[in-house]
């Protein structure tokens, strides 16, 4: 019996600038576009009603999701641009415009790949650093254990991020990529992996 393997060719174009196809023009647009919505609020804070920004607010919070799973998303496996400099500064201005580190949330999406929410080991650990199963019933005691609840899990998971297991992983792999996780952190991040990073 033969095995029907799946072939999944690579676009391909002569863009200069795209690495894959001209189409990421869009995504990269819609970046930009998000990024001055994001200081088009600061400049709007002292002049227009406190109602008008709770709007803004809660569009841009909500645009976040929407940057994060698609635009970012896709950029960490398909590098927009063929110039590392572009695609280097593209990271920085999704850094800015998301509040947190391209490279950081890069490390760990490709862990949570690697694990695919992995349940805990005996030592309550998961390859996976954001498994649903990580602080979910009965992972210290040996048992295969519950999932977290999904609301607990949305509500818990920024506040269990650890800035310096990120730091410490991107250092022993590439020591530029650490430089950069820490250079996109956003302040508050930065104090907690000062520390170790020697930067």
């Amino acid at each position: 019996m033969k095995s029907s393997a799946v072939v999944i060719e690579s676009p391909k174009t002569d863009s200069r600038i795209f690495a894959h196809t001209r189409w990421d023009a869009l995504p990269v647009l819609a970046a930009i576009f998000h990024c001055v919505y994001f200081f088009g609020m600061f400049y709007l804070f002292s002049r227009v009603p406190l109602w008008i920004m709770l709007v803004l607010g809660f569009v841009y919070s909500v645009s976040i999701s929407w940057n994060i799973n698609g635009i970012s998303h896709n950029f960490i496996h398909n590098p927009y641009f063929r110039s590392p400099l572009l695609n280097r500064l593209f990271s920085i201005l999704e850094s800015i415009t998301v509040g947190f580190s391209q490279v950081f949330y890069e490390c760990i999406h490709m862990r949570h790949h690697k694990g695919n929410a992995d349940r805990p080991d005996e030592q309550g650990e998961t390859v996976d650093w954001i498994s649903i199963y990580k602080h979910g019933h009965d992972y210290k005691h040996g048992h295969d254990g519950d999932a977290e609840h999904p609301l607990k899990y949305t509500f818990l998971s920024f506040f269990r991020e650890d800035p310096k297991t990120v730091y410490r992983q991107l250092k022993r792999k590439n020591p530029r990529d650490a430089f950069w996780c820490v250079t996109e952190l956003t302040p508050t991040e930065r104090m907690l992996v000062d520390q170790d990073s020697g930067y």
